[in-house]
């Protein structure tokens, strides 16, 4: 039965990570064919009358669009503005800056040190989390996801000698999350690894 759930519950999230961004893209899409509809309408009489002329012309005016920002962005001045805009605009979104940074790092795309994996001391026991931040005095913000849900948890501030770091990709260790603890000894065999090597 647990099992049965757990599949159930892994397609579910893998279909709506496929499902949910190609509906917002197409409503994007749509919604920006409609703003640019009376740009293309001039031009629409340049066709024939079976062409649906105003929905192609803005379809491709903002299939334009796209590609001069996604070739803008690869600039030096389009990765400035674009950092200048995710800084005064979309960091200031609730949870904007969580879910970038968890995309970037599912995509395998991110080197930043938050979200990382980490075996975490509570009582006498140790749980999989994640190091969100590193204090200067060397405590760590870090949080304790719930099972089998690992974006909804408690999140604590320890000394560091409560926090042990894995060297485990972020995916590996939100598979262990979701599995209630299926190959969490391969977290603790990370954790001894590392303890094994660090200096003394």
């Amino acid at each position: 039965m647990k099992q049965a759930f757990v599949a159930v519950s892994k397609a579910l999230i893998r279909g709506l990570l496929i499902v949910v961004p190609v509906y917002l893209a197409i409503l994007l899409l749509l919604k920006g064919m409609k703003a640019v509809a009376n740009l293309v309408r001039p031009f629409t009489a340049l066709l024939p009358d079976w062409i649906p002329a105003e929905d192609l012309l803005s379809l491709l005016l903002v299939l334009a669009i796209c590609a001069v920002i996604g070739a803008t962005v690869g600039t030096r001045i389009g990765r400035g503005a674009r950092d200048w805009l995710e800084r005064s605009v979309f960091e200031r979104i609730p949870g904007y800056g969580v879910i970038r940074s968890l995309t970037r790092q599912m995509a395998g795309k991110s080197t930043e040190s938050t979200w990382r994996a980490a075996l975490i001391e509570i009582e006498d026991a140790l749980v999989p989390g994640f190091i969100i931040e590193e204090f200067e005095d060397g405590r760590y913000t870090v949080f304790v996801p719930s099972i089998p849900t690992p974006f909804a948890g408690a999140v604590y501030v320890l000394d560091r000698q409560r926090v042990h770091p894995v060297d485990v990709p972020f995916t590996d260790a939100i598979r262990v999350i979701s599995r209630w603890g299926s190959g969490a000894k391969n977290l603790v065999a990370a954790m001894e690894r590392r303890e094994s090597v660090a200096p003394r």
